[in-house]
This record gives structure tokens, C-alpha cells and sequence, in this order.
């Protein structure tokens, strides 16, 4: 989904040499980003919108086709097929609506696990090093 960018990614960073190592490379920065997260929860609400008139549109689609056909089976099978297909489009928008609950719920919970971490390693830094980094 890309909702993180490492090294060697486009929109990927190094971190500078840390001069307490000798040196060497400090390793990759990981780069969250909530946009992700939050556009595919905006799909999921799109396709829940999507699916809303489905059931109000078959049974329009349907309307009077029962009349005059007196007892054909055939008939009966239709109705049983649009009652399946009507669950069907329900449940998917249920699941819908459940998805972009969740994917919110990450962008929010990866963000404050990000900070919670940066602050964490705030209070741990060394005495002069610029913990701005």
C-alpha cells in the first residue's frame, strides 16, 4: 500500500553517521505516512456509498415482473436469487464500513505508537547529541 518509504525507496532518507560508532552508518529511517491508510478507508467508504442503492435499484428492476406469470417456478427462483444477492450487497457493505473503521484506526494508532517511540528514545538520547534527529 505504501505507507512506509525506506532506503533506497523514492521517498526514503538515511540518517546521518553517528559520530559515538566511529562513524559507520546509523541504518535506515522508516517514514510512516497516515495518507495511505486514510485513502483506502476513503475506497472502502466510496464502495460502501457504491453498493447503497443496489437493493433499491433490483427491486425496482424487478417491480411487475411477478404479474401474469401465475405460478412459474421460474419465477419464484428469481425472487429467491434477488433475496441472495440483496444479503450479499448488504454484508459487503457491512464489511465495508468495518474495513474503514480499521484502516482509520491503524493510520491513528501507528501515529501515536510513532511518537510514543520518538519520545521514548528522546528521554534515553546522550548528553550533546541533537535529539532533533
Amino acid at each position: 500500500m505504501g505507507a512506509v518509504a525506506v532506503v533506497g525507496q523514492p521517498e526514503g532518507r538515511k540518517r546521518p553517521s553517528d559520530p559515538s560508532s566511529g562513524g559507520g552508518d546509523v541504518g535506515d529511517v522508516l517514514k510512516h505516512s497516515a495518507g495511505a491508510w486514510l485513502r483506502a478507508a476513503g475506497g472502502a467508504e466510496g464502495m460502501c456509498t457504491h453498493l447503497g442503492p443496489v437493493k433499491s435499484e433490483l427491486e425496482t428492476a424487478h417491480e411487475g415482473l411477478l404479474a401474469g406469470t401465475g405460478g412459474l417456478t421460474a419465477m419464484a427462483e428469481l425472487g429467491a436469487v434477488r433475496e441472495s444477492w440483496t444479503r450479499r450487497f448488504e454484508a459487503a457493505r457491512g464489511e465495508c464500513r468495518a474495513l474503514a473503521g480499521k484502516l482509520r484506526a491503524v493510520a491513528r494508532i501507528q501515529g501515536e505508537t510513532d511518537e510514543t517511540v520518538k519520545s521514548d528514545f528522546a528521554s534515553v538520547a546522550p548528553a550533546g547529541r541533537d535529539e532533533a534527529r
